[in-house]
This record gives structure tokens, sequence and C-alpha cells, in this order.
């Protein structure tokens, strides 16, 4: 019954792109009807991602996903630089991060229960997560005092982002050829064929992206309507809806017990968007303009890093177990009110 409200709730995507482009609904009922349609595209996604994975096993799965998930967040940042809205990408980058190593994974732990984890690959990219935020803050700290969306300090995002991307793709690609050659299970007969997968999985995504163009293009008109600061709605609202993807399908998967390919597509996509997305979207901000520099607030970067450095504390043993989930999801909620508290760049 379940399965089948999912696949008709598909149909809120073409709905809130009709609202958008055929009737100009009003922002708030377009920021509605567009976090509506990421559920159950995440579900598709998610769904996808699972019958993918038994064909290539769960570390190469859970990058699939994450890669998937996170084209919809560098196209949400793109549209939001171009519209002059850095503190936006910012701050949904930050929030992308924080909510997939705490609340998405703490989430899975809860719905997952006790299982054996692949902690090898998991402290990597939390390594890598923390990695990335020293880096930071090169751009970041001069950011403290100033126009942090000054020229010069995107001219010094520069080298940290080459940095990044070069790490990210060397010890990847070394992750991934070892999750490959670990692989030797059988698909399941139930399971989709792989090219089948990769072509729903591709399909979901771009009808993501459309609906998280219009949830970007709703943003001002919703936050002003619900009294909320741009910086909240950035690294809470965006950033949960933006990952809509890896959320639901990583609670997804790990409701059917899969506890290793819930945590890598938790994990992996919290270091692909800190190494991979928000220097990309460094770079590419010369070419959409104008340029955006990695100058993240301080309240951004002891988030990420907490949150890494908690949940390797979290996965030490190798083993899921319920409490521990309870206790990642409460230090999100604690960073939930500590951004509403915070308010916009040079108050909080």
């Amino acid at each position: 019954m379940a399965r089948r409200l999912l696949w008709g709730s598909l149909v809120l995507a073409p709905v809130a792109i009709a609202a958008r482009f055929v009737f100009h609904a009003g922002d708030v009922l377009l920021f509605v009807l567009a976090a509506a349609a990421l559920i159950p595209l995440a579900w598709l996604i998610g769904e996808s991602t699972e019958h993918a994975a038994e064909h290539t096993g769960a570390g190469v799965g859970g990058f699939l996903n994450a890669s998937f998930g996170n084209a919809p967040e560098l196209i949400i940042a793109l549209f939001a630089v171009n519209a002059g809205l850095p503190n936006v990408v910012r701050g949904s980058l930050a929030g992308s991060v924080i909510s997939n190593i705490l609340l998405v994974l703490g989430v899975a732990l809860i719905v997952g229960g006790e299982a054996e984890l692949d902690r090898r690959s998991l402290s990597l990219q939390l390594g890598l997560v923390f990695t990335a935020v020293l880096a930071f803050l090169v751009p970041s700290i001069p950011g403290w005092h100033g126009d942090p969306d000054r020229h010069s300090l995107a001219v010094l995002t520069i080298p940290v982002a080459i940095f990044l991307l070069c790490l990210y793709v060397v010890l990847t690609a070394d992750n991934l050829r070892r999750h490959a050659a670990a692989h030797t299970e059988e698909a399941l007969s139930s399971a989709w064929s792989l090219p089948r997968s990769l072509v729903t999985l591709g399909i979901a995504t771009a009808v993501t992206a459309l609906v998280s163009e219009i949830l970007v293009h709703s943003l001002d008109g919703f936050a002003d309507a619900a009294g909320l600061s741009e910086f909240f709605i950035s690294v809470v609202i965006v950033a949960i809806v933006g990952n809509a993807a890896e959320h639901g399908g990583a609670i997804v998967i790990a409701h059917r017990g899969k506890m290793k390919l819930a945590t890598e597509i938790a994990i992996s996509s919290s270091a692909q968007v800190a190494l991979l997305v928000a220097p990309a979207v460094a770079l590419l901000s010369f070419v959409v303009q104008p340029a955006l520099p990695l100058a993240f607030r301080p309240i951004e970067l002891i988030g990420m890093g907490v949150a890494a450095i908690g949940v390797a504390f979290v996965i030490r043993d190798g083993r899921s177990h319920r409490w521990e989930g309870w206790l990642l999801v409460s230090v999100y909620g604690a960073f939930v009110v500590w951004a509403f508290l915070a308010g916009e760049r040079g108050t909080g």
C-alpha cells in the first residue's frame, strides 16, 4: 500500500512544475508543492540505488546515490549564485554536510537497529569532511572581517577548491576500487537490471533538479511569509529539502536492514558535498557570476567539524546502535536551535 502511494505521489512533480510555469502560483504554494514533490522523488532515487547496489555492492551503491542525489544540490547552488544569494549557497552547503551525517545517519541508525558497518570506508569519508573544514578556514577567517564576498577571497578560494577536488578524486577512486574488488555477491533475481537502475536514477535526478529550481525561486517569498531568517531557511530547510534524495533513500534502505548501504549514502554524501560540490560551485561561480568565496561563518564550520568528529566516535566500534542514532538526532536538533538564534550574517 505504501509503495502504491509513493508511486502515485510522483504526480506531485508535474503538478509543481505546472504551478510554476503555467499557472504562476504564489511562492508559498510553490515552496510547499516543491518540497512535497521531492519526497517521492527521493524514494524513487533510493529505490533505484538499492537495485543498482545489488550489482555493485554497498560502497559503490552509496557513491551512486550521493552523486545522483547531490546533482540537484549543485544546480540549486548555481541558481542561487547567479541570483546573488551567496549566504544561501554557503548555508545550504554547510547544512547539507551537517544534516546528512547527523540527521540522516541518526534516523537510519534508529530505524535500522543493530548491524555491522564498514568502519574503514566510513572513517575515510569522515576524515575527508574534517579535512575540508580545515581547508575552508583559509578563505573563511579573512571573511570574518569586512565583506565576506569580496573578490580577493574568491581568488583565495581557487587553490583551496582545486586541492579538495584532487583529494576527493584520488581517495574516492581508491575506495571505490576496494569496494568493487570486495563485492562478490550475486544480485537478487528480483533486482532491476543495472542499466534500468541507472536510467531511472538519471531521470529522477533530472526531475528533482527542476523541482529544486522551483524551490529556490520561491524561497524568498516563503521566508517572508514564515518570518524566518535567510540563514535559517538555507542551512536547515533548503539543505534538507535539497538533499531529499539521500535523506529519503538512506532511511528507506536502513528500514530494510541494509545498514552498510544506508550509512554509506549518508556519510559519502556529506563528503561529496564538502569536497566536490562546494569546490565545484566555487570554481563554476567564476562563469555564472558573481564569484563565490567559500568563506563560511563560524557556526557553519563548527557545525561541520563537530558533526564529523561526533560521528567518528559513534562508528568507532564498527556497529550501529539505536541509542547512537537518537544521540545524533539530538545533536542536530541543538544545531537547528543554534541556527535559529544565530540570525543573519554579522549577528551570529
